[in-house]
């Protein structure tokens, strides 16, 4: 075996989450200690360790889609190699959270994320920030036929130029807005400070409704609306129910006005090192967890609203359709701003799958 085959890169410097990161930049093997390494050689395996660990990093709750299809995989790939390829989930940013999680993938510090779509944008894949266009897409399934069909498979290739492989996407629905008030109209948004991801579509968006966007980490979000560093923010009713936001939020407006997905992510480094047996199973593996966790999103929304109503801590509140559509018409800036950014031809190959899916 090369000398160097685990050799990792430094990690970039940066701000945010300093202390992590200097951790990880001084440390590499003491990652490896913490989560097992990547690929341990098959002369260290004994009969009760696997040949190889991989390492699933993710910042939501275990009962969410994106956890529950996580620890199905962990599963079927255990079963599958027999015990000799196991899984280690890591959820709720146990390891890295929004601002580190794709930096530690580079890096090689754990072996599979599965960050929303908008986290590309910020390592150089701006076309990805196509899915946060707010108030683009109908429903689930026209979601899922861009994601499964050739304009969804080229977003993944692209990840090759950031040295990264993408799997595969699976969703949790849409995005709904809350706040300690009603947000049911583009004047309801006036002044308010609303956490984002750090996406410049989802920050245009608030701005063009007059919100101000505050860029926190998803697991910051809820100690920053309960001490009002933020006012509101948005999510799908799975997060903002097993965070707990509706303790510190009085009011959730069922705008569906985006789109939350993710793309499981692995690094070129170790897809490469897989043998061809390896890397189908995990794959097989991966895209029926990824289905599971389609099948399900829905279902735990709808789970998370019932439970949110029987609280009784938040107010829910439905738009109507014209609401909706006067929603939709002031935020149409933001795809002209977007286009301006990446080019025009995405928004139009966008558009043009869209337009084929009414026929």
């Amino acid at each position: 075996m090369p000398a160097d085959r685990f050799a990792r890169p430094a990690l970039p410097t940066s701000p945010v989450h300093a202390g992590r990161r200097r951790w990880l930049a001084g440390a590499g093997t003491r990652a490896a200690a913490l989560a097992g390494a990547a690929l341990l050689p098959a002369a260290r395996a004994t009969a009760s360790s696997p040949e190889i660990t991989l390492r699933f990093s993710h910042v939501v709750a275990e009962e969410t889609p994106k956890g529950l299809a996580a620890n199905r995989f962990k599963v079927l790939v255990q079963e599958r190699s027999d015990g000799r390829i196991g899984v280690q989930v890591f959820p709720n940013a146990q390891l890295y959270g929004d601002a580190d999680e794709m930096q530690a993938l580079q890096f090689g510090a754990v072996d599979l994320v599965a960050p929303s779509l908008s986290k590309f944008g910020r390592i150089g894949l701006p076309e990805f920030e196509l899915f946060d266009l707010p108030l683009l897409f109908d429903d689930l399934a026209a979601v899922r036929r861009i994601t499964l069909g050739p304009l969804g498979q080229r977003l993944l290739h692209g990840l090759a130029r950031q040295g990264l492989v993408g799997l595969g996407y699976f969703d949790n629905g849409f995005k709904q807005m809350s706040a300690n008030r009603p947000l049911l109209a583009p004047q309801d948004f006036a002044g308010l400070r609303m956490r984002v991801q750090a996406s410049q579509v989802i920050a245009a968006q608030m701005r063009t409704l007059g919100a101000r966007p505050v860029t926190l980490p998803f697991s910051e979000t809820r100690r920053a609306l309960a001490s009002g560093v933020v006012d509101g923010t948005e999510n799908p009713v799975s997060n903002f129910w097993t965070q707990a936001m509706h303790q510190v939020q009085t009011d959730l407006s069922l705008t569906n006005h985006g789109y939350l997905g993710y793309a499981v992510v692995t690094h070129q480094r170790l897809w490469q090192q897989l043998n061809t047996h390896d890397r189908a199973l995990i794959n097989q593996a991966l895209q029926e967890a990824l289905a599971f966790g389609n099948q399900i999103a829905d279902a735990q929304n709808d789970n998370a609203l019932t439970a949110l109503r029987q609280a009784g801590t938040t107010r829910v509140h439905t738009l109507t359709a014209a609401q909706r559509d006067r929603l939709r018409q002031a935020v149409l800036p933001v795809q002209q701003q977007l286009a301006r950014r990446i080019g025009p031809t995405w928004l139009q190959l966008l558009h043009q799958a869209l337009a084929r899916q009414t026929h």
